[in-house]
Order: C-alpha cells, then sequence, then structure tokens
C-alpha cells in the first residue's frame, strides 16, 4: 500500500525524521483505546483479497463491509462480524472493482447497488473520523508496514498509548486498504490474506 506510506531509513532524513521512525520502530502492537472494540478474534481470514468498501443497511442503518476476493464476494455486518450474504461465483463483468468509480455489484441486501472498493486497483477510505480519530499506514521498516490511530497530538506530540497507538502490523501479508467508514463508527485493515475490524457502534 503506498498512498500514505513512508519509506524506510535512508539518506536525507533529518534528525526529526530519524526521531519519528524510531519511535514508531519501538512502540509495541497494542490494542485499539476505547471506545474502539475489535469485533473479530483476532480477523476474518479472506485469502486473495483484492479490496473492501463500506455501505450502509437497507434496514438498520448500520455499517456493511463488503469484500472481494479472488475467492468471490462477501458482506459481512461490522458491528457483529457476521457474514450475512456471499458470492463465490460473481458475474465476470462484475468480479473485479471497475469503472470511474472502482465499485462492484452488492449482494445480499445490497443488491441493486454498486459498492466503491478499495484496495488493490486504487481507490481509498475515509483517513479521518469524528472524535479527533485519524488512522495512517506507515513503513518504518518496508516491506512490513503498520497502522497507526490517532487522536489529539497524536504521534507528533504525544505518546504511544496516550494519543497514538500501533494497532496492526502486517508482517505476511500485503496491505489492501487501511480506513474508517464514513459513518466514522468502523476502522477497518485489509491485507491480501485477511479481514480487521474495530467498532464503536453507537459512539459516533
Amino acid at each position: 500500500m503506498s498512498p500514505t506510506s513512508h519509506d524506510s531509513a535512508g539518506p536525507g532524513l533529518t534528525s526529526y525524521q530519524q526521531t519519528l521512525r524510531e519511535r514508531v520502530l519501538a512502540a509495541p502492537q497494542v490494542a485499539a483505546p476505547t471506545p474502539w472494540r475489535s469485533v473479530f478474534e483476532p480477523c476474518a481470514a479472506v485469502g486473495g483479497l483484492v479490496g473492501i468498501g463500506f455501505a450502509v443497511d437497507p434496514v438498520s442503518g448500520g455499517d456493511l463491509v463488503m469484500v472481494v476476493s479472488h475467492a468471490g464476494h462477501g458482506l459481512f455486518d461490522a458491528t457483529t462480524g457476521e457474514r450475512i450474504a456471499r458470492d463465490p461465483h460473481p458475474d465476470p463483468e462484475g468480479e473485479l472493482p471497475e469503472g470511474p468509480e472502482l465499485s462492484c455489484p452488492g449482494l445480499g441486501p445490497l443488491a441493486g447497488t454498486r459498492v466503491r472498493i478499495a484496495g488493490l486497483y486504487g481507490g481509498g477510505l475515509h483517513s479521518t473520523a469524528s472524535g479527533g480519530w485519524s488512522v495512517e499506514a506507515i513503513g518504518p521498516d518496508w516491506p512490513n508496514e503498520r497502522v497507526l490511530l490517532s487522536t489529539g497530538a497524536g504521534m507528533h506530540r504525544g505518546q504511544h498509548g496516550e494519543t497514538w497507538w500501533h494497532v496492526f502490523h502486517s508482517r505476511w501479508s500485503e496491505l489492501r486498504a487501511v480506513g474508517f467508514s464514513p459513518s466514522g463508527r468502523t476502522l477497518a485493515v485489509a491485507t491480501s490474506s485477511d479481514l480487521t475490524l474495530w467498532s464503536r457502534a453507537g459512539e459516533a
């Protein structure tokens, strides 16, 4: 994943940049802070994941996550983690994200709509959410990438575990997408092999 990633150390780093890099490298992976809670324990395995997209449940109004992979399409309830629909053999014309919006046909309760998909083919998710939250992927020891969740002073002026948290470390799989749902109630990290979700349903 490249849009918000930083390459590993090299010539030309300022002392401030080197300090930031060392700070991130020293930060252990930790659980996301309250009010965020992990939806899966610890993730949902999705081999060959290409990308993900958010949509709104037409009945409950809650967040849904559509997953596109080489094994088909799936739809998850972002609050409970329940897989509510799956299509192992989608129409070849809509199997992968396409068109100016990089979208795929919805399934289950989203049938008849299209869902924008962020991941291998491009696109992106929200990097900020209400309440002052932000998320970014960085690679101080690229190709391994880390996901940092921040609030308030963030990493630049705050302390790990207080204003920023290293919540995900992609050691074995390639990052596909990182970001919040449009509602700000869900945070997602998708890699080439799995999906990790955090929810703050009712807090946003």
